[in-house]
């Protein structure tokens, strides 16, 4: 990871990404750019009579004066170089803009949650992120208090075996000399015998595989039972002490968006430790 993007609208949720972001530079090592997105206001007839126009001269020049003080502050005292930005528009339209322009290879970004009827309406601009980014995201709970990661863990029905999407997490975990745990999941209510059968037989050549392709014997496959994924999926990393929960998130249709809302999407709104998103290749359910 040599480039690191981190949005900011200065918001508490916003600085607990700045310093996960900045945490981990340390250890990866990389320079982050540092980004706040700026909406203009305004319409015709008040941008023809200049009040917007005013008004947005002015909140560009504190945003970019908050940028410059920040760049200072953590250049000061945390050792990692910062890189500042304001673009204007939304959050999701800078990301999606300069991880191209800019050779982005992680997002960082803060998350506030949602949960119920707000959660299927409005979502998130982390998961909106998710949703749309080509590269990995990290979206970094607004509760959640930096430390190291020391377990890692992944949890996928697909058997990974894109070198692509499993480097990222290797790579990782070796920044972090963190350990790699992987979680398969079995629903007990809907899912058949068939496939517990087939979860289980693939797991140890899974696991072979994973040993001989990334030269670690502690790799640890497990297979998950529940008739809910979320909470069983919950339960396990508080029991096991998991400190980065990784995922893949895969390109869906517009009508399976609307009635399957993406698992990875959905464990941003409430996850309590940094979720890592992952965006697959090619397309898959």
């Amino acid at each position: 990871m040599k480039r690191i993007l981190v949005p900011t609208d200065f918001s508490a949720c916003a600085d607990n990404a700045v310093n996960f972001a900045i945490q981990s530079a340390k250890f990866l090592p990389a320079k982050i750019l540092l980004v706040h997105a700026f909406e203009l206001n305004g319409d015709v007839y008040t941008d023809y009579m200049g009040v917007n126009k005013e008004y947005n001269e002015s909140q560009l020049r504190e945003a970019t004066e908050k940028l410059v003080q920040l760049k200072i502050s953590v250049e000061n005292k945390k050792a990692v170089v910062l890189d500042t930005m304001v673009f204007t528009g939304g959050v999701k339209e800078s990301i999606l803009h300069l991880e191209n322009e800019k050779d982005i290879e992680l997002v960082v970004m803060g998350t506030s949650g949602a949960s119920g009827f707000m959660q299927k309406i409005w979502g998130s601009k982390t998961a909106a992120v998710i949703d749309k980014t080509t590269v990995p995201v990290i979206a970094v709970p607004v509760e959640y208090q930096w430390k190291k990661p020391e377990k890692i863990l992944l949890a996928t029905n697909h058997f990974e075996t894109d070198t692509e999407i499993l480097d990222i997490i290797f790579e990782l975990a070796e920044s972090f000399t963190a350990k790699v745990q992987i979680v398969v999941f079995t629903n007990e209510a809907s899912d058949t015998a068939l496939t517990y059968l087939e979860y289980t037989r693939k797991i140890p050549s899974y696991r072979e595989w994973l040993k001989e392709k990334y030269k670690d014997e502690t790799i640890v496959i497990v297979h998950l039972f529940g008739i809910n994924f979320e909470h069983a999926l919950e339960s396990f990393i508080s029991q096991n002490e998991i400190d980065l929960l990784a995922m893949v998130t895969y390109k869906r249709s517009f009508t399976d968006k609307i009635f399957h809302p993406g698992i990875t999407k959905r464990m941003s709104y409430h996850t309590k430790i940094p979720l890592l998103a992952i965006p697959a290749k090619q397309n898959q359910v």
